[in-house]
């Protein structure tokens, strides 16, 4: 009984998922798309073998996700970055979040912390994460004083 090349990746495709578990849903992707060629080519009619023209695209749309796939990951480095920078700034200013109560309150950033989820701003000893900042303030810095 032959197999078909498309049903012959997808077991393929399924065992490799099992005994991988931890693979991600990318790597999951690539690998089956990768099967999927490889099984067309192996199970291909020699007597009507497939269209290269269709092969080599095939193989360009592949090569154009990972390189968006590429693209999205360092995009998110640079937010990432971004987010740290900005929370960073924020030392020494007066901010403005809601608590678990859903009161206002106002204290001054004393520090950051660099979690896995986002910058956690330490306001005068609460662990405010900077998603819920409401606004922003110039802290308590006091002004400079002139003499004539």
């Amino acid at each position: 009984m032959p197999v078909d090349s498309t049903q012959a990746a997808a077991n393929a495709g399924l065992a490799n998922m099992v005994t991988n578990p931890t693979a991600t849903a990318s790597n999951a992707d690539k690998d089956m798309f990768l099967q999927l060629m490889v099984a067309q080519l192996r199970y291909q009619d020699p007597m009507n073998p497939a269209d290269s023209g269709e092969f080599l695209a095939q193989n360009a749309q592949f090569t154009a996700l990972e390189k968006m796939q590429a693209v999205a990951d360092q995009t998110a480095l640079v937010l990432g970055a971004q987010m740290a920078f900005g929370a960073s700034s924020l030392i020494g200013r007066q901010v403005t979040y809601t608590d678990t109560a859903g009161k206002d309150i106002t204290g001054t950033v004393q520090g950051v912390t660099f979690e896995n989820t986002g910058p956690v701003l330490d306001v005068d000893g609460t662990q405010v994460p900077l998603v819920e900042v409401l606004s922003v303030k110039n802290g308590a810095a006091a002004t400079p004083t002139t003499t004539a």
